[in-house]
């Protein structure tokens, strides 16, 4: 492992300073294209966990009193901090995750619009008055913040994740403590940056970063954390709730995904092909809205197969900081490159049809071997582990089917339930898969698989608890009932 030219060196933010974590230990930050170390980060630990909540817990009363109105107005200016450094932000991003220069501008804009968006959200918050059939007494309905909350974000989008957490909690009046993930951090931390340097008060937004393990852990036990978000592995998830039982946190967990793709024999074939080789593969298949298994209705599965492999054979794959036009980048980590391989293997092994990929792209220009090609598997089953687990990488399994009854039971085969697609142009068909698919998210004839103005559920394992939406925003807020009698 290399050595960049320039290697930058990140503090945690607590209480409105930058400073070093207590044991002075730090861990590198790798770019996945390259190999090379291009920056360091803080380890912290309990310690800085308790100095991050305490500074956290100081801040809520004079936040928590803040006029909703200043408080948004806060939050638009932080968003305009956010969009004048896109560009700073958006190459941190890639040197760290891999992403497209492209992808990671996306993800920077739309961050900044959460901001915005939830700024907005917090000014309309309304409670209610509860009839009580008497004149003498009134009751009322209303909200407060709950609190200090933790934010504990993801590699695969870790700015854009981390701001479905900070946006609801800032705009609910709740202070809060954030975790970037240890392999992605940077950029995440300048998100933070910007966020503070639009005018917050010490101790409303803090940042410290390290292992899940020691520091996740940590924050979710911490007596003063009164609310959890995650979003990761089920795991991870399942291992957040149990430890938050022993102080009764309230939790939102966004988990694993495994997404379905149904494609009918009526629907436009040309658009099924092309949003289903983007949603498989789109940051090399790392999303947990991923689609990861598509089932094709048998008049057109070998039709779909043919032009799903002419139209995958166009991606390009490079590195996103060199050639920002590229599709693709490489993977993560090794893990990923591990549990692609794995899958692939075992699914030709049982008898899928491997129809492009399965290899590492050929070249001078790919140093690193992070690198995989988007993977196309026929004839896959149900005994696959591609069908079966999240592969969380570029590869995707193809089933034909007959019934749309038949393909609603393939769609809910698994343990997950977050974001399903489908593809008819037979309102029939759409009534049936609606109805019948179980997924928090189903998507007719598109693949936006989340939208700032609608709430993103997790169904089965696929997670607990709201993002998004003005719902994300009651998750941060506690309800209160007001008796009064005169």
């Amino acid at each position: 492992m290399g050595l960049s030219d320039e290697i930058r060196e990140f503090k945690i933010f607590i209480d409105g300073v930058w400073m070093d974590a207590a044991a002075g230990r730090k861990l590198n930050v790798v770019n996945p294209a390259t190999e090379e170390i291009v920056a360091r980060i803080q380890l912290c630990d309990a310690q800085d966990v308790d100095r991050a909540a305490h500074a956290a817990d100081k801040a809520f009363a004079e936040w928590k009193a803040k006029d909703p109105k200043a408080r948004a107005a806060l939050m638009h200016k932080a968003a305009v901090k956010v969009r004048e450094q896109t560009e700073a932000l958006s190459r941190l991003l890639t040197a760290e995750m891999g992403k497209p220069l492209g992808d990671a501008r996306k993800e920077i804009a739309d961050s900044a619009a959460t901001l915005d968006f939830f700024a907005d959200e917090g000014v309309r918050v309304a409670g209610e008055v509860v009839p009580l059939g008497t004149h003498a007494a009134t009751s009322l309905m209303v909200y407060e913040p709950v609190g200090v909350c933790a934010a504990i974000a993801p590699w695969n989008y870790p700015v854009s994740l981390l701001a479905w957490k900070i946006g609801p909690a800032l705009a609910a009046g709740c202070t809060i403590v954030c975790k970037p993930a240890s392999e992605t951090p940077t950029a995440a931390l300048e998100f933070v940056r910007c966020i503070h340097d639009a005018g917050f008060p010490p101790g409303v937004i803090n940042a410290v970063t390290g292992r899940g393990s020691v520091v996740g852990t940590a924050m979710v036990e911490h007596p003063l954390v009164r609310r959890v978000a995650f979003t990761g592995t089920g795991s991870v998830g399942q291992d957040i709730m149990a430890r938050a039982a022993g102080t009764l946190k309230r939790v939102s967990l966004e988990l694993g995904g495994h997404s379905p793709l149904v494609v009918c024999a009526d629907a436009d074939l040309d658009k099924a092909v092309k949003a289903g080789v983007k949603r498989s593969f789109r940051n090399m298949g790392q999303i947990c809205n991923a689609v990861n298994r598509i089932f094709v209705q048998r008049q057109i599965y070998e039709e779909y197969l043919r032009l799903f492999v002419v139209e995958t054979k166009k991606l390009t794959i490079g590195d996103g900081l060199l050639n920002p036009d590229v599709d693709l980048g490489p993977m993560l980590n090794q893990d990923g490159i591990d549990k692609t391989v794995e899958h692939v293997q075992d699914a030709v092994a049982k008898g899928a049809r491997l129809l492009y990929g399965g290899e590492p792209p050929a070249g001078p220009q790919y140093k690193s071997k992070l690198y995989y090609k988007p993977t196309v598997l026929a004839d896959a089953t149900l005994e696959m582990l591609v069908m079966r687990e999240e592969t969380f990488g570029p590869v995707v399994g193809i089933a034909p089917f007959d019934t749309i009854g038949e393909a609603i039971c393939l769609a809910n085969s698994t343990e997950f339930g977050l974001v399903s697609y489908a593809y008819t142009t037979t309102l029939a068909n759409v009534h049936a898969l609606v109805r019948g698919i179980q997924s928090g998210t189903v998507c007719i004839n598109n693949i936006v698989g989340s939208t700032l103005e609608a709430p993103y559920p997790g169904w089965k394992n696929s997670g607990i608890g709201f993002e998004l939406s003005h719902h994300a925003l009651h998750e941060y807020m506690l309800v209160k009932h007001v008796r009064i009698e005169v």
